[in-house]
């Protein structure tokens, strides 16, 4: 159950992952930023806890009450509630404080040398400024006593005062921002119990005023006439795609009962909140009403499960949420709308029936429609399914790739721990530091070994790339303290010599700031813009190689069958008749009964046949070609633009330092 309801659908790679590839591991499991594969049809179980490189601040802040000015300054700098934030974030928040730029290097510097602040460096930080603010002696030992008492001392923070510049990219999904600390007062109060202990389809009623949703609604039933020409969607659909963000709220329940809460956030009303398994209850609905559409798969369940992994998992629901929204047929469903805008599912589905009968049952194609289904239907579907495994293997591995890059770029690329390095290859984080976006694309979409695989070496020989952002920021604090220090010439008196090389100083310091934000930035829509996009292609052609499963494995039907029988009582029937024994009038009727039954059965299959046809002709017509090839277009041409923006913003900086700094005097 942990990986439901994936089943026996998921995707399974070469014995060595990359077919003929000297890569012998798969490609996925081997992700940077994944983790374990979180699309594994095996159960994953919990990672065996790692030694990291802030356990030693663990024992700094202990069980202490953190103040909650600490929790709330990290929220302003981690928006993305990852439980890191860079030291360029750390810096602005430590500016805020009013201290002198050398007791803000100070800090920055005792608490981390890496190019990430973990949450507890970041508390150590603000402890250590609290310290300082009060005239006493910083160290971590102090912050550590004091936490030892229950005392952490309160900062004075001007956080309204951090001002992260304006980015130049294309704005990314809305910012849904996550509380991992408490669920909201108004989230649904959920039962402890397993909703999968109880039968899981409510076909009777228990309450008045009860919606029925007996057969999911569609803007196509009865089979609206399309046509061969055009792509049957609106004009600039992918301009208009509906948005539905997926936050993490926190947890509930207790122990072994515990589970994770959802905040869905769309454009139809209020936020709702949700637990996986009603994820599990929505794709289970529909995917049996819907088994010849293409419908994506959700991110599986794990047994304790770390940040990471929920984090993972989250981005995979919000991908599943925006396909099926957008989806020409399945957003229409009335079960997909109440689970965006009912308040508590749990209660919805206690008083309301909620059916599976398949799409077809209700719906037909009307012979116009019909006639547009092509005659060489099958050798079409035949050629996408010859394509779809290798396109799926190469999506796989420009997500691996794109990953990668992006926390180069981000400077916080994974150092394994040794407990772990035996699940990677030296390959997977060797990677060249890339000095050109385009190349770095053009490497992953090609998976070309002369650009990708063929760097070895160990995993330190890395480590001079990774810190150009953090760099950069400790780079400014130390700018501002030798400002600060030459802030009076030796001479006593107005040194205009002086005086314009500091100003010229503080210049330098404003302008790597700002190159640090840059990167900042542009790491952040990379990650959760351009990195998503990647993954719901990837995530496109996993649902079609499901949607060809389903189709082998619930299109066929016993028409021949009974086409046998009715021949074979319509022999009888004419034997009884002739014969006219007695009561053979009664014997009739009963084989007459029977004839009908089956040729009623027989004519609803074979109606069958005709909408499972057309459905996939319009899942390969409409839904997938043109899915994958206009969204595909839309993000090339943004992440073309951003890379451009991007390199003409950190040409502007540079130029703007560069006049700033012309009349620096020399005597």
């Amino acid at each position: 159950m942990f990986n439901a309801p994936r089943g026996a659908q998921r995707y399974t790679a070469p014995a060595n992952g990359l077919g003929a590839s000297f890569v012998d591991e798969n490609p996925l499991a081997a992700s940077v930023y994944d983790g374990l594969d979180p699309w594994s049809a095996a159960p994953s179980p919990s990672p065996p806890p790692i030694t990291t490189v802030t356990s030693a601040f663990s024992s700094v802040i202990a069980d202490a009450t953190v103040p909650s000015i600490y929790d709330k300054a990290f929220t302003a700098v981690d928006v993305t509630n990852s439980g890191e934030t860079s030291v360029n974030a750390l810096s602005r928040v430590l500016a805020t404080s009013s201290l002198p730029a050398t007791t803000i290097d100070r800090i920055v510097n005792l608490v981390s040398s890496r190019p990430r602040v973990s949450k507890l460096e970041f508390f150590v930080a603000l402890a250590l400024v609290a310290l300082a603010q009060s005239g006493k002696d910083i160290s971590v030992e102090q912050v550590a006593a004091l936490a030892a008492e229950n005392n952490l001392p309160e900062p004075t923070l001007n956080l309204d005062a951090i001002q992260s510049s304006n980015s130049v990219f294309s704005a990314p999904f809305p910012n849904y921002r996550q509380n991992s600390t408490a669920v909201r007062v108004t989230a649904p109060s959920y039962a402890s119990d397993d909703p999968w202990s109880t039968p899981r389809f409510r076909t009777n009623s228990t309450g008045g005023g009860i919606s029925d949703y007996n057969s999911p609604r569609s803007a196509t039933t009865n089979g609206a006439p399309s046509s061969l020409s055009g792509s049957g969607m609106p004009k600039d659909w992918w301009k208009k795609q509906e948005h539905v963000g997926v936050s993490i709220q926190g947890q509930q329940g207790f122990i072994l009962n515990r589970y994770t809460v959802y905040e869905i956030s769309t454009y139809r009303g209020a936020p709702v909140h949700r637990r996986y398994s009603e994820f599990v209850f929505l794709w289970d609905c529909l995917v049996r009403r819907y088994p010849f559409r293409l419908l994506p798969a959700l991110p599986p369940k794990r047994v304790q499960p770390d940040a990471s992994f929920l984090e993972q998992r989250r981005k995979g629901l919000a991908r599943f949420l925006n396909a099926v929204i957008n989806h020409p047929v399945i957003k229409e469903d009335g079960l997909l709308s109440v689970f965006l805008t009912e308040p508590s599912l749990e209660t919805w589905r206690k008083h309301s029936s909620v059916s599976t009968e398949e799409e077809s049952t209700s719906k037909r194609i009307d012979r116009i429609e019909e006639m547009t289904i092509p005659s060489d239907l099958e050798d079409k579907l035949a050629f996408v399914r010859g394509k779809i495994n290798p396109l799926i293997e190469q999506w796989q591995r420009i997500c691996i790739l794109a990953e990668r890059i992006i926390k180069r770029r981000e400077a916080a690329a994974v150092r394994v721990p040794s407990s772990l390095r035996r699940t990677y290859l030296p390959a997977h984080f060797a990677f060249p530091p890339f000095s050109s976006p385009s190349l770095e694309f053009s490497g992953a979409a090609g998976s070309s070994r002369a650009s990708i695989f063929s760097h070895g070496g160990s995993t330190h020989s890395d480590d001079h790339a990774l810190d150009e952002q953090a760099d950069l920021a400790r780079l400014t604090n130390v700018l501002r303290v030798v400002v600060e220090v030459n802030e009076r010439c030796w001479r006593g008196d107005e040194c205009e010599l002086c005086d314009g090389v500091r100003q010229g100083v503080s210049h330098v310091a404003v302008h790597t700031q700002r190159q640090s934000d840059l990167l900042e930035q542009r790491t952040s829509v990379l990650l959760y813009s351009t990195l998503e996009a990647l993954k719901s292609q990837r995530d496109m052609y996993i649902a079609m190689r499901d949607l060809f499963i389903r189709h082998d494995r619930l299109s066929g039907d016993n028409t021949d069958r009974l086409k046998k029988r009715v021949d074979m009582n319509s022999l009888k029937l004419e034997g009884i008749k002739a014969a006219q024994k007695d009561n053979w009038h009664v014997e009739a009727d009963r084989i007459v009964g029977i004839i009908e039954k089956d040729q009623a059965t027989i004519a609803s299959l074979l109606n069958r046949r005709v909408f499972i046809r057309a459905s996939m002709w319009h899942e390969l017509r409409v839904v997938l070609h043109n899915r994958e090839n206009a969204l595909l277009s839309q993000l090339v041409q943004t992440f073309a633009r951003d890379e451009q923006s991007f390199a003409d913003s950190v040409l502007n900086n540079w130029q703007a330092l560069g006049n700033a700094v012309e009349g620096m005097p020399f005597e």
